[in-house]
């Protein structure tokens, strides 16, 4: 007869299940994977200056800058701040950083997840992480509405886990990288891309937002009138306009309606102008670009913004491979720099799952 254990007596008294041999080999296997990445990160330590520069030249592009930022309103004030896609560009490039999402349980009935966001220096075993309770639900002016779609609850979790995420991997960073690298984004935003006129960016923002149905009286009450308007008033309309194309807000609580004046429709006609004279005067250097309609213009950028987001949340290839199918169908509308990009961000999206 074998001898029981007092492991066994224990576990029977108070009823806890002995693990599984799977459960053992997995527990072993994830004790092993963390001690292997912390030896790893000792034996090949990070060049603090070399991972500076790295940081600053990925910020220096301008697909980074573009989406490194966030706005949403929250009362009469507008929260921005920096966002998921540069917390996780600055730890790709700060390297020996270990982050993730993970769902702990879902409970269909109750309609919440629990998840796990953590974010882990190996070098200086440096942590934060946060478990959360994400409710199958999503908030509207109209009160809350459940979510009972598969998908539509996979992205309220996932955007949810990157929230999350994002301040734990702040948390991990060194401060000074941070505010380096937003410093640097905001520069590149207040130039623009292409070094493009000033009048005729505040022509072309006048433009785009009007084609999602928001007057310039909706944009003065807010930043000014637009004779007043800097690179930093374009570079935060931009960061709202792709918060409302990405759904992170509406357009009615961005720029909320107000009365349209007289003076307001003069401005109006007097940015344009300002932006037709601008485009019209020749550029040294430069070749003539081919004008696009504003139409034309709204549905690329809102194809670009919901394939990104589509690339970014692609937890596999199979996931990856659908967006850029997807990607493939609208090309054709896309600038041909913003569709090289759009290409090329796809392709190191795959290289980053396959290992």
């Amino acid at each position: 007869m074998s001898a029981v254990t007092p492991q066994q007596i224990h576990q029977q008294a108070g009823r806890v299940p002995a693990a599984s041999q799977a459960t053992n080999i997995e527990q072993a296997r994830a004790i092993a994977e963390v001690q292997a990445m912390f030896l790893v990160a000792k034996q090949a330590p990070r060049d603090e200056g070399q991972a500076m520069r790295r940081a600053l030249a990925a910020c220096s592009e301008y697909s980074v800058a573009s989406r490194a930022f966030f706005s949403f309103p929250r009362g009469n004030e507008a929260v921005t701040g920096e966002s998921i896609v540069l917390a996780t560009e600055l730890a790709r490039c700060w390297g020996n950083i270990d982050y993730g999402i993970m769902e702990l349980a879902r409970d269909d009935v109750a309609g919440h997840t629990e998840m796990l966001a953590f974010a882990r220096d190996l070098e200086t075993n440096t942590r934060s992480s946060q478990t959360f309770i994400v409710p199958h639900a999503r908030d509207t002016r109209n009160g809350r509405r459940p979510l009972n779609d598969m998908r539509d609850i996979y992205e309220n979790n996932a955007n949810n886990g990157a929230r999350r995420l994002r301040e734990c991997i702040f948390r991990v960073l060194p401060s000074y990288v941070k505010n380096a690298a937003a410093d640097r984004c905001r520069e590149v935003l207040e130039k623009g891309q292409g070094d493009v006129p000033l009048p005729q960016r505040i022509a072309n923002a006048i433009e785009v937002f009007s084609g999602i149905g928001i007057n310039i009286d909706r944009l003065a009450a807010k930043h000014g009138p637009t004779s007043k308007w800097t690179g930093v008033e374009i570079a935060n309309l931009e960061i709202a306009f792709r918060s409302i194309r990405r759904g992170e807000t509406s357009a009615d609580e961005a720029f909320p309606a107000v009365e349209t004046t007289a003076a307001v429709t003069d401005e109006v006609r007097k940015s344009v102008a300002r932006g037709k004279a601008a485009k019209a005067e020749p550029q040294a250097d430069a070749d003539p670009a081919p004008a696009e309609s504003t139409d034309t213009l709204v549905e690329w950028i809102e194809h670009e913004t919901r394939l990104r987001d589509a690339v970014f949340l692609a937890a596999d290839e199979d996931a990856l491979k659908e967006a850029e199918a997807d990607f493939l169908k609208v090309a054709k509308l896309f600038p041909d720099k913003e569709r090289a990009a759009m290409q090329a961000e796809i392709d190191k999206a795959f290289k980053d799952l396959q290992g």
